[in-house]
């Protein structure tokens, strides 16, 4: 938790920011920044949903996601990263496959021989990659979510049930 915290800027930092300074009035609010059960489980939950489900623009909505659900928003943004180069295209072929499967489409989508068309919008080019992976990516997303949640969850609780047997472990110890 520690080395987390190295590399994630404080609530100070970020409102201190000129780009950010606009956004103090939902920023400041200390749920945000809580390292609780409840607000790291949930941002990471939302930053791996958002990651997967869309391509472009995760981070923003993730931390505005985590602003109206008051979850950990460096957790929300951090775990967007869940997609990048190296996992991109791995997780859309998957995507595909797993949309294949949902929707009985086994059409292969079509190959594009040359340059993108730069005159379609951002909704064309997402509906041209066709509807198994959309749906894929759906699956992927609700499903990667939920899981990071219960897990999260999990782990946190084993984690403060650990500790607090090791201290009742160690005062029945010193007890004569």
């Amino acid at each position: 938790m520690n080395w987390w915290r190295r590399w994630v800027p404080t609530r100070e930092q970020m409102l201190a920011s000129r780009w950010l300074r606009w956004l103090a009035p939902w920023l400041g609010h200390p749920a945000l920044w809580h390292w609780s059960r409840r607000g790291v489980a949930l941002g990471v939950a939302l930053g791996v949903f958002f990651g997967l489900l869309i391509p472009l623009a995760q981070i923003p909505v993730a931390a505005a996601a985590a602003i109206v659900l008051r979850a950990n928003l460096p957790a929300a943004a951090a775990s967007t990263l869940i997609t990048n180069p190296v996992t991109f295209g791995p997780l859309y072929v998957a995507a595909y496959h797993l949309g294949s499967w949902a929707t009985g489409d086994t059409t292969r989508p079509a190959v594009a021989t040359g340059p993108a068309p730069t005159d379609l919008s951002l909704w064309e080019r997402i509906a041209r990659l066709g509807k198994p992976v959309i749906v894929g990516l759906s699956i992927m997303a609700v499903g990667a979510g939920a899981t990071t949640y219960v897990l999260i969850d999990l782990a946190w609780r084993w984690r403060v049930l650990a500790r607090r047997r090791a201290k009742t472990r160690a005062r029945d110890r010193a007890l004569p």
